[in-house]
């Protein structure tokens, strides 16, 4: 171990090998750079005659507080813009907006004359829905592609939940026969829920809480399915509104073959045919893609033959093979095809069935 006097690495051994009466004198590398004090320049020497040595010490101190105040000048530097840039961040969290209640337009479609009647199969041949695929296959996903702000997946999936949506509220026949709402009521963003019970539980014609805006379902002390697999056509678009908006409109007919519902052991009615348009618009956002749930913007319906008097916010009041509408008062609405794609008319409050829609004699 290195004595007080002598340099960090000991005493520099004799290359001699002997004894040197100058050897406590020589002063190697490792003892100079080990020095406290450092002799000043001739030249500084000159200036400063008082004092003939100075301490190295106080300038490394001096330097190495430098440093520190320099590193602790860039933290806050740096901190400080990462508080700058984090408020001037344009892309900032979407904040969370509640969803808008559901408008309801209803348009029941009043026929000319008799209802025609005869065999599911017989009927749907001779109708425009000849020509519609069965079930869920009628609803087909577009071309999907990227937005600015949503993937190819994010669209898929918003067009997946609409067309779960109108599976779940168009063709199950628990749904259609009112048996069950928790179908449609899965996929709906719980902000609306509440107005969904409560068009489910006391529906009014008011615009918003008409059960038939949501889902098709019929009285089943009405009318009973003749055909289990509706026919079904039409189609999905997509549109991102916003930085954080998907919305999807669906635009779709379903025709459905009906029966009169019968008691006990009492002869068969004749089918009939019954025609729904309906118009949806659906809006998501993230959170909705993520948790597979829609917003539901506006539902325009179109359906017949029904009475224009009938009262449809609970549910479609289809008439039955050989009956006619009655009760409508005022002049004759305008003609109406369900089987025509494209926005509803939404202003009449009933319109009259184009005979071409149903089926020829």
């Amino acid at each position: 171990m290195a004595g007080r006097g002598d340099p960090p690495e000991g005493t520099a051994p004799d290359p001699g090998g002997g004894d040197d009466e100058y050897r406590s004198v020589v002063f190697d590398e490792s003892f100079v750079r080990a020095a406290r004090l450092q002799e000043f320049s001739a030249e500084e020497r000159m200036g400063e005659p008082s004092q003939a040595v100075r301490s190295r010490a106080v300038r490394e101190r001096r330097s190495g507080s430098g440093q520190a105040v320099l590193l602790v000048l860039l933290i806050l530097l740096a901190f400080g813009t990462a508080i700058y840039l984090g408020v001037r961040n344009p892309y900032q969290p979407p904040i969370d907006q509640r969803a808008e209640p559901l408008r309801i337009t209803m348009v029941p479609l009043a026929p000319k004359g008799p209802v025609p009647g005869g065999e599911p199969a017989q009927l749907l041949a001779r109708s425009p829905a000849a020509e519609y695929r069965e079930g869920a296959s009628g609803i087909n996903l577009p071309r999907t592609g990227r937005t600015s702000h949503f993937s190819e997946s994010q669209v898929l999936t918003a067009l997946t939940i609409a067309k779960d949506y109108l599976v779940a509220t168009s063709l199950e026949p628990d749904v259609l026969t009112g048996e069950t709402v928790r179908p449609a009521r899965l996929l709906i963003d719980p902000d609306q829920l509440e107005q969904f019970d409560r068009s489910v539980e006391s529906p009014l014609d008011d615009g918003l809480h008409a059960v038939s805006g949501w889902l098709v379902r019929f009285d089943p002390a009405e009318v009973t399915l003749a055909d289990p697999t509706p026919r079904v056509q039409g189609t999905l678009r997509f549109a991102e509104t916003t930085t954080d908006m998907l919305e999807v409109t669906a635009d779709h007919t379903f025709t459905y073959a009906l029966r009169p519902a019968t008691s006990g052991a009492g002869p068969v009615g004749q089918a009939s045919l019954f025609t729904v348009h309906r118009e949806i618009h659906f809006r998501f956002d993230r959170e909705d893609l993520r948790m597979h749930r829609a917003e539901l913007l506006t539902s325009t319906v179109q359906a017949g033959p029904q009475a224009c008097g009938d009262d449809t916010s609970g549910s479609l009041r289809p008439l039955r093979a050989g009956e006619r509408a009655s009760g409508s008062d005022g002049g004759e609405p305008a003609v109406t095809d369900p089987y025509a794609t494209g926005r509803p008319a939404t202003s009449p409050l009933c319109g009259t069935l184009d005979p071409s829609a149903q089926p020829s004699l």
